[in-house]
């Protein structure tokens, strides 16, 4: 393939990956979203194995690679549980990291391409951003793996002086750039480079690490923006046109949707990466002063939840991870189904950082065939609150607490939440009265109108269905 047929192919390459994002960007069109991503990826691929870049002696390497990835790729997509799938998205992103210091560390040593001047200047210095955002990305994924698989706890790490020590690293960073830049040979410039590999690892370690649990939807779309960006300098680093277009594309939608969550958590970026939100540790915390919230809790049985459904006009069903975790989604499907073929108003409440990454509710509730037109966000279903007659929460928590507009003092404070608590009557669903996973109180619980529905979620919600049908 000449040079300027695999342009072309490049190009429209790019286009279908504009396309899938923008398919990706509504339910309905999703599906159509991630055909147009296979292809461009298959012509992008295609383009460059068969490009003038690659020799014959390549090919049988480059195909062997494809075969291993490719099959890795294929087992993960069959066998991974949509519960597994945070910590498969971040253990993914650690792998962009990792290919983009291998081909940063592999292009500076490569001899057969010499640049002088200015360009050689140039080519070092994309070298050497690429290696630094890839170690970062690399670590920084491998640490948000641990912490959404539940193999490093979700506390977050706070070491004295956290915010000095990563000026100091990069202040260190800066100084052995300029070493980088001085070196005369690829031996002498890779004591530095090395040195700066080091500090980045330990940088993405660091920073996911004093990180709190209840942040981890943002870390997850944070992670994916640095994929993007380290995909992006690994095209800089090879002139590869397709992989810088590419990297941006993720790179800067990582961003925007990093931001857009952050504002439904009433936090800013910077104090996400600060960290020090949620304990992760899953027990139910004293409030402040010891206080606890004040009420008493009703338990309820599925018959007498039935019962609630079954006399209801308008239900509204907040989904969360335990959901995912107990796999419900196509139990409360049957019982929406159930209900609206009896003339209720079933819809669904979806806060943009329930679960553990972004859109999370989303593919669980498309994967059990709900249909989209009543799965709604947060901002258009909040003011429906008053005028239902059933909120049920389903392993949810601190989408759903009213410390967030009631208490000043919460960690959550301001940070907007699904009001069910305005509902008529609220059911909500837990195996203990266990905190959430930002180890926050949720006087929820103790409101009036409000039940508790214990146990598994999957088993209450069988029972639910078992009796509505009876």
């Amino acid at each position: 393939m000449s040079e300027s047929l695999a342009t072309v192919a490049y190009i429209g390459a790019a286009i279908l990956f504009i396309l899938s994002l923008g398919g990706l960007s509504n339910p309905e069109t999703s599906r159509r979203g991630n055909f147009y991503g296979i292809v461009g990826m298959t012509i992008a691929v295609l383009a460059t194995v068969l490009g003038p870049r690659v020799t014959a002696a390549g090919v049988p390497w480059i195909i062997g690679a494809l075969a291993v990835g490719g099959g890795i790729g294929l087992y993960a997509a069959r066998k991974v549980q949509m519960t597994q799938m945070p910590e498969l998205v971040a253990l993914m992103h650690s792998l962009v990291g990792l290919a983009a210091c291998l081909v940063g560390f592999a292009s500076y040593v490569d001899t057969s391409i010499q640049f002088e001047g200015a360009e050689k200047a140039i080519h070092e210095v994309e070298i050497y951003i690429g290696i630094l955002i890839g170690a970062v990305t690399f670590s920084g994924s491998i640490i948000a793996f641990g912490k959404l698989s539940g193999k490093i706890g979700g506390k977050p790490l706070l070491l004295p002086g956290r915010h000095w020590l990563n000026l100091l690293a990069l202040l260190v960073v800066i100084w052995f750039g300029y070493l980088f830049l001085q070196a005369h040979d690829p031996a002498a410039g890779m004591t530095p480079l090395i040195v700066m590999t080091v500090i980045a690892l330990l940088f993405g370690i660091h920073m996911v690490m004093a990180i709190g649990g209840a942040d981890m939807p943002v870390v997850v779309s944070m992670l994916n923006s640095y994929s993007g960006w380290a995909a992006a300098a690994t095209g800089f680093m090879l002139a590869n046109d397709l992989l810088i277009v590419t990297g941006a594309l993720v790179g800067s939608s990582g961003a925007i949707l990093s931001y857009i969550m952050c504002r439904a958590m009433n936090r800013n970026f910077i104090s996400v990466i600060a960290g020090g939100f949620g304990t992760g540790g899953g027990a139910a915390p004293a409030a402040a002063g010891g206080a606890q919230p004040a009420g008493e809790v009703v338990a309820v049985s599925a018959a007498e939840t039935a019962d609630m459904l079954r006399s209801a006009k308008n239900v509204i069903i907040i989904p969360g991870y335990g959901m995912a975790v107990a796999q419900a989604q196509h139990t409360v499907y049957e019982i929406t189904k159930m209900l609206r073929e009896k003339g209720v108003n079933v819809r669904f409440g979806i806060h943009p950082v329930a679960g553990r990454m972004p859109g999370h509710m989303n593919v669980l509730l498309a994967e059990a065939k709900v249909p989209y037109d009543i799965v709604l966000e947060m901002d258009e279903i909040n003011d429906d609150f008053s005028d239902t007659d059933v909120s049920i929460v389903i392993g949810a928590n601190d989408i759903v607490n009213p410390a967030a507009e009631d208490d000043p003092t919460s960690p959550i404070a301001g940070m907007p939440v699904l009001q069910v608590w305005k509902s008529k009557t609220s059911i909500v669903m837990k195996r203990s009265m266990a905190s959430g996973y930002a180890g926050v109180d949720n006087p929820l619980f103790f409101k009036e109108n409000n039940r508790m529905l214990f146990g598994d979620a999957k088993k209450m919600l069988d029972e639910v269905l078992g009796a509505l049908k009876a």
